[in-house]
């Protein structure tokens, strides 16, 4: 599905589900270089359960169209207008790693628009690495064989996917190497630019949950529970035998987290 968001495409998947009016909104935001496709375990299992799903491409991520926000402030604004543009008043943000980021500001910046927040692979701090920066600026292939170094578990790394002849690496690596000239750098210096996390958590009056793994090395699961000690209405779950891209590699314990509290 699309949407014309500051007169440019934007694309989203719903979860191959034609939502009901009424139902609950979920915004799905992908992290650094990726898309909509991060969350292909996610997106059907929360449309089923009666919400309407909207899993989007970033600008000039994905299928949609122009140049990504240099900066997680101006992602956040973006967010409003895509939801304005989608004729969502009020919906649940569910970030991984830059997108928890952007999604943590929205809901600091627009309150009365956020009904409940998840924040997934995400740390008060989210520095990147001066050769990982390099190899992004000059789009060499070494940033996302980086990424998906520092960003796949260890369990991950040797096999042994619930979903039989899935490879996490692999499939992280093709998708982060789709992305255009430039938009990994982008991306990761926008996350290595905020550092409002700290301030921004303690403006969030929404329930949040925060999803953290404990093999994660870009984004520490303790950096995580430290950034929730400064929302008030915070809960926190933290995936055992699971690296930063917890949503394929464990997609049946981000399932659990979820439930209860999502739908």
């Amino acid at each position: 599905m699309d949407f014309i968001v500051d007169g440019l495409k934007t694309h989203v998947a719903t979860g191959g589900r034609d939502a009901r009016d009424g139902e609950p909104v979920v915004i799905l935001i992908h992290g650094a270089g990726m898309d909509r496709t991060v969350w292909q375990y996610q997106n059907r299992n929360i449309a089923y359960r009666e919400r309407r799903v909207l899993a989007i491409d970033l600008p000039g991520h994905g299928r949609s169209e122009g140049t990504p926000p240099k900066s997680i402030s101006g992602m956040a604004d973006w967010i409003i207008r895509f939801m304005d543009a989608a004729n969502v008043s009020a919906a649940i943000l569910i970030g991984h790693s830059m997108g928890a980021l952007v999604a943590l500001e929205t809901a600091a910046r627009y309150p009365e628009r956020i009904e409940k927040l998840v924040l997934m692979g995400v740390a008060e701090t989210m520095p990147v690495h001066p050769d990982l920066l390099a190899a992004a600026e000059a789009n060499q292939p070494l940033a996302p064989e980086l990424i998906v170094f520092w960003g796949v578990g260890e369990r991950s790394q040797i096999g042994g996917h619930p979903n039989p002849g899935f490879c996490v690496q692999g499939a992280s690596e093709a998708l982060l190497k789709l992305s255009g000239d430039g938009m990994i750098a982008n991306d990761l210096s926008a996350c290595n630019d905020y550092k409002d996390a700290m301030q921004s958590a303690k403006k969030v009056l929404c329930p949040t949950l925060f999803v953290l793994a404990r093999d994660d090395k870009m984004t520490p699961p303790e950096k995580g529970l430290a950034l929730a000690e400064n929302i008030a209405d915070s809960r926190s779950v933290v995936i055992e035998e699971s690296g930063h891209m917890m949503m394929a590699e464990t997609p049946n314990q981000v399932f659990d987290a979820l439930k209860g509290f999502v739908f």
